[in-house]
């Protein structure tokens, strides 16, 4: 009999394409509202918010800066009337490239272009509200914000500036992001504190649900969901992620599902509540594979199947009712972010350009 500790199990029904899933693998943690920024995976933090470790930086290698754009500055985009330039956008998909060493080549191109611009209207985005909501960013945040980067990734002090210069992304970029950043947990934080806590009988209604779902068959998934009209080049997406162990990297970088904050993960997911094409797939998988596109509807996914749970083998330890509140309450904070931008989104009048 195998004896698995699960730190992460099903709550909820999938409802449709994708799964709402428990993941309890970060419990423990205080979770703050994910972030668009491509350059740091660390940020400055208070002593409410806190995030997980990333790995250190190698400045002594830097990234190979790519020419993008050629000829002069243009207009990328407008977002309620603010310019995002050619040049703005060259900084960002190098700075992209510097941190998470996603090579950019033939097959990655499209995906880090398009992501790196969605990343930069959420940032103007942000930034917008932020002002509109009386919320400042001084400079003495912003650079308690580089150093506390410095520090995280190991770089030495005084070495950001040769770093970014190396790698050819703006200062100007990397402390705006830093500022759009630290703007955006302070509104999230807010309308996390307007909507109230928790009450006690949601954490045991929560708690009495997962302990029955520990009784029932189930995977644990990784997923990427890219909507059908930005499906292009999926294989070559397939075959790097085949290739590069950082599947949960690629999920925060260009999947379009709400799981892409979390790295993909779902958690575990009951195997008779999965939507059939996708539960198809599954039972022809081993732990560690990769599937090739899925199309459900109108989207496209690549899963990932990280692990089997089979009750007659497994056994499972149930999670505490502080479990399920650190929880519920991190999971509560990500739906009223990704519900806020996505508000911001459809609110704002953005044009693209050539």
């Amino acid at each position: 009999m195998r004896k698995i500790f699960m730190t992460t199990f099903c709550l909820a029904a999938v409802l449709s394409s994708s799964a709402m899933a428990i993941d309890l693998s970060a419990i423990g943690k205080d979770a703050e509202p994910k972030g668009n920024s491509v350059v740091f995976q660390n940020r400055a933090q208070s002593s409410v918010v806190k995030k997980q470790e990333a790995e250190p930086v190698e400045i002594s290698k830097p990234a190979q800066p790519k020419k993008i754009y050629d000829g002069s500055v243009k207009i990328v985009a407008l977002v309620n009337g603010e310019v995002i330039t050619s040049e703005d956008m060259e900084s960002r998909i190098n700075a992209f490239v510097m941190s998470t060493k996603i090579p950019l080549n033939d097959q990655t191109r499209n995906m880090i272009v398009q992501r790196t611009l969605q990343a930069a209207i959420d940032e103007r985005l942000k930034l917008q509200d932020a002002e509109k909501n009386g919320i400042t960013i001084s400079d003495k945040e912003i650079d308690q914000s580089v150093r506390y980067f410095e520090n995280t990734n190991n770089i030495p002090k005084g070495q950001i500036n040769k770093m970014l210069k190396d790698n050819r992304v703006s200062m100007d970029v990397f402390r705006t992001q830093m500022k759009s950043d630290l703007a955006w947990i302070r509104i999230i934080r807010k309308k996390v504190m307007a909507e109230g806590e928790l009450t006690q009988k949601q954490v045991e209604e929560a708690q009495a649900e997962a302990e029955r779902d520990l009784s029932t068959p189930k995977y644990m998934v990784s997923e990427i969901m890219i909507k059908q009209k930005n499906a292009k080049n999926l294989q070559d997406l397939v075959a790097n992620l085949r290739q590069d162990p950082r599947f949960d990297l690629y999920a925060m970088q260009f999947s379009e599902a709400p799981s892409s904050s979390s790295g993909g993960k779902l958690g575990w997911i009951n195997k008779e509540r999965m939507v059939e094409p996708l539960r198809k797939i599954l039972d022809k998988m081993k732990e560690g594979e990769i599937s090739n596109p899925i199309k459900v509807g109108s989207d496209y996914y690549i899963l990932k199947l990280e692990k089997i749970f089979d009750p007659k083998k497994d056994k499972a330890e149930a999670p505490t009712q502080d479990n399920i509140r650190k929880f519920l309450e991190n999971r509560k904070m990500e739906e009223i972010a990704a519900r806020h931008l996505q508000n911001l989104r459809q609110a704002a009048v953005i044009e693209l350009r050539n």
